[in-house]
């Protein structure tokens, strides 16, 4: 078994940023991630998701994104800046990683069980994201629908819709980026959400999106379920989604009450004919790696003090309430990097070598308040 200081899982936006941290901190550490190449879940957004219409991405720690064309595919754009980004500060991220449970050793040590070996580690920052758990809810019905159910998760772009009868089930910024490319080519669309869109004039700049993770962070902090923080931001009322909105194609409509064979009713009694659901209906935390520390209360929520686990400080957890955004992220993953830095005393690591150690640098110690973290609904 290895034996490291610190186990970074994920080298997504939270998980670079914490490498970033720790490699200034001079910390013995590794990283894992599941993906096959840089980019964390962006690599897997749809190719027609072009810069340009995507939310905006904050910049990591220490290197701007700069300013790409934003006529190109996201995916690639964040791939590329990625990929940049971990040769220029020496992250060694294992690519691609499994890493399949976390277990108690009894030194009080983590036993990190990774496609690649066991690890013993000190204290694991936790940032695998959401994209390997999509969420499907349940509506009556569903199983006898004749059409095809499909998830953003595995959306790839409107080809596979012309001349279609689509419903787009959602009311965050996939489903109606996704329904504006689906209704140009798709026979006829439905938009249903849940709830009534909040509709937000100008640009998503960085008070926006501070204000939003406050919002969520409040929410938490009053052990309320999280949410997302897109829930809270609101749409973005682009050029694009006015004329949308003009030509009807988004018309939300309440959610149905169940599906059909045919498609879906609705309580009054109205009937569409489908071929396709599209669930734009998000995702939910991928933690079951972490299910032998036995984490969860009776109710399925984990109690935090910032982005630690207050049952057991030997975990940090990213992409939780307010670190589940880009801006969120950069300051989850400093700050998780910053506390494990200073539990550890030590930062050279007991002298040991590892190949992601760097020089110390100094900084400020932030603060944290203690919050209970629920699944979103």
């Amino acid at each position: 078994m290895r034996e490291v200081d610190v186990a970074v899982v994920g080298a997504g936006q939270a998980g670079l940023s914490a490498g970033y941290q720790l490699r200034r901190d001079g910390l013995d550490f590794v990283m894992f991630d599941h993906s096959p190449r840089p980019g964390g879940a962006w690599q897997y957004r749809w190719p027609t998701l072009t810069l340009g219409k995507a939310h905006r991405i904050a910049d990591l720690p220490g290197m701007p994104l700069g300013t790409p064309d934003p006529a190109r595919p996201a995916s690639d754009v964040v791939s590329e800046y990625f990929d940049k980004y971990e040769r220029e500060f020496g992250l060694d991220v294992r690519r691609p990683v499994d890493v399949s449970s976390v277990r108690n050793l009894p030194d009080g040590r983590l036993q990190v069980a990774t496609s690649e070996g066991e690890y013993a580690v000190r204290y694991l920052i936790n940032a695998s994201g959401t994209w390997e758990k999509p969420f499907w809810p349940r509506y009556a019905g569903m199983e006898t629908f004749r059409g095809r159910h499909l998830h953003t998760h595995d959306y790839r772009g409107p080809d596979g819709f012309a001349r279609k009868r689509v419903v787009v089930v959602g009311g965050g910024a996939s489903g109606v980026q996704a329904l504006l490319e689906i209704a140009e080519v798709a026979a006829e669309t439905r938009w249903v959400t849940r709830r009534a869109p909040e509709w937000v004039e100008g640009p998503f700049g960085e008070e926006l999106g501070r204000a939003a993770v406050a919002r969520v962070d409040e929410r938490v902090r009053r052990g309320l379920p999280p949410g997302s923080v897109v829930s809270v931001t609101g749409l973005m009322l682009t050029d694009e989604v006015k004329a949308a909105r003009a030509s009807g194609v988004l018309h939300r409509l309440p959610m149905f009450e169940r599906v059909t064979p045919s498609g879906v009713v609705w309580a009054d009694g109205t009937a569409f004919d489908a071929d396709v659901i599209l669930w734009a209906t998000g995702f939910r935390a991928s933690l079951a790696h972490l299910a032998p520390l036995g984490l969860r209360g009776p109710g399925g929520g984990i109690v935090m003090d910032g982005t630690q686990v207050a049952d057991d400080p030997r975990v940090h957890l990213l992409g939780y309430g307010p670190s589940a955004s880009t801006i969120g992220a950069n300051r989850a993953g400093r700050s998780a990097a910053r506390a494990v830095r200073r539990a550890l005393r030590d930062p050279v690591g007991g002298g040991r070598t590892g190949a992601n150690r760097g020089e110390e640098r100094p900084e400020t110690p932030g603060r944290s308040g203690r919050t209970e973290i629920f699944p979103a609904a």
